[in-house]
């Protein structure tokens, strides 16, 4: 698995995604945060945790894509599914790979924000 080589690689990969589903992300950033691997804001800011960038990019494209959707689809209902079945498959692989993360890192952290 190929891993991050830096916050900037990140932040191209939030712009492509973000390009691609058409989502206008105003303002990117990573730093740390204790419960959540990644939140959104009404506003087009995007915040993701800074342990992502030691994961797989297959996890960190998991992040950025649940949390881009939720700009157009605000639960994680059928429609959310749908997309992110669209855009990344087998999208459940990768959200029990990170609720593993984050039970083996922090305890009682979520895996959406």
């Amino acid at each position: 698995m190929r891993r991050w080589t830096n916050r900037e690689a990140f932040h191209a990969r939030v712009r492509e995604w973000a390009a691609k589903l058409d989502v206008p992300a105003k303002a990117i950033y990573v730093r740390p945060m204790n419960r959540k691997w990644a939140s959104c804001s009404t506003a087009g800011t995007l915040s993701f945790n800074d342990e992502l960038l030691d994961l797989a990019q297959e996890l960190g494209d998991y992040v950025i894509v649940h949390e881009l959707l939720h700009f157009s689809v605000p639960n994680h209902g059928k429609l959310w599914k749908s997309l992110m079945r669209a855009h990344l498959g087998d999208y459940e692989t990768a959200e029990k790979t990170l609720r593993s993360v984050a039970a083996v890192n922090q305890p009682g952290k979520v895996t959406h924000g």
